[in-house]
């Protein structure tokens, strides 16, 4: 069976029919399907676009009917976490529920906060998601496979490598092992920076951690490693990322994963790893992989919803 990896939707369930449509997927008895292919989703399905219920629900059918695979985003986990109350902090929520994260959930609340019914199915939907998918022909995660964090996280998971509400409870503790493993799954490794060196991230938020390219050999100091623009990189010293921030992939098989906001023209990081999200919550394109056990990965599988 040929496999389609699908990037990050962020509510562009416009972009994902366009998509879909291009691959040769039809609308048939309320789902899309394919008679020779499944679709699979690395996450990230709400916040920002103007489409958030719709694509939720496209991509839920698409499951619930076998058309489709899905792995949990840090977005789903973040609605999660807003939804929960906090069994430590009677009255609150294990989300802050400030300016800041209601800004970034903003499109999703102003589809599900005044229908907790809807709300709650949606939650509870996120909740069903596997954190990885580790199939014979290819491997998904949300943002890094980290196969150190995977060993020490999943004899705490769910049947299917799911969370359970206890374990959102543990994952949203900052310093506690269900955090930064979690935090690394679908937020991909960070490191904080050297003295004296920030940055502002795309919603203008000050910062002082880099994500890495986790998936580069070669990326061992904090210029070569971590994922800014070309002025900001210049800016920062070659001096090694500490080896606890790092992370290696064994090659086994292909892994495919969303998160990054790429741009440009769709390629593979290497002949086995791949991210498929070019900014399709912004004004990028949706972007899948079209895999078919093809030897290394190629540039020229990747296809666009425009």
């Amino acid at each position: 069976m040929g496999y389609d990896i699908i990037g990050d939707i962020h509510g562009q369930a416009d972009k994902l029919e366009s998509l879909l449509g291009r691959m040769g997927y039809r609308r048939s008895a309320g789902t899309w399907r394919h008679a020779s292919r499944k679709a699979i989703f690395v996450g990230d399905f709400i916040d920002r676009g103007p489409k958030q219920l719709e694509t939720v629900n496209l991509v839920r059918r698409m499951v619930d009917d076998g058309h489709a695979l899905a792995v949990m985003g840090n977005h789903e986990f973040n609605a999660i976490a807003w939804f929960l109350p906090d069994a430590e902090r009677p009255g609150q929520h294990l989300r802050v529920r400030d300016g800041r994260n209601r800004q970034q959930h903003a499109a999703f609340l102003a589809a599900v906060e005044h229908r907790p019914a809807v709300h709650r199915e949606c939650i509870d939907w996120f909740l069903s998601l596997p954190l990885w998918l580790d199939l014979p022909e290819l491997r998904v995660v949300h943002a890094c496979w980290h196969a150190g964090y995977m060993a020490e996280l999943e004899p705490r998971l769910a049947p299917g490598r799911r969370l359970t509400e206890d374990l959102v409870q543990a994952a949203s503790r900052e310093g506690w092992m269900e955090f930064r493993t979690v935090e690394g799954l679908t937020k991909g490794l960070e490191a904080p920076l050297p003295a004296g060196h920030s940055f502002r991230d795309k919603d203008g938020h000050p910062r002082r951690r880099v994500r890495l390219r986790w998936w580069d050999p070669a990326a061992t100091t904090f210029r070569q490693a971590a994922m800014m623009d070309r002025d900001a990189l210049a800016q920062l010293p070659e001096i090694e990322v500490p080896g606890g921030h790092r992370a290696t992939y064994d090659d086994a098989k292909p892994v495919f994963f969303g998160h990054y906001w790429l741009s440009g023209t769709p390629a593979p990081q290497s002949a086995t790893v791949a991210c498929v999200d070019y900014s399709a919550g912004a004004e990028g394109a949706l972007v899948a992989y079209r895999r078919d056990g093809e030897p290394t990965l190629e540039a020229a599988r990747f296809v666009a919803s425009h």
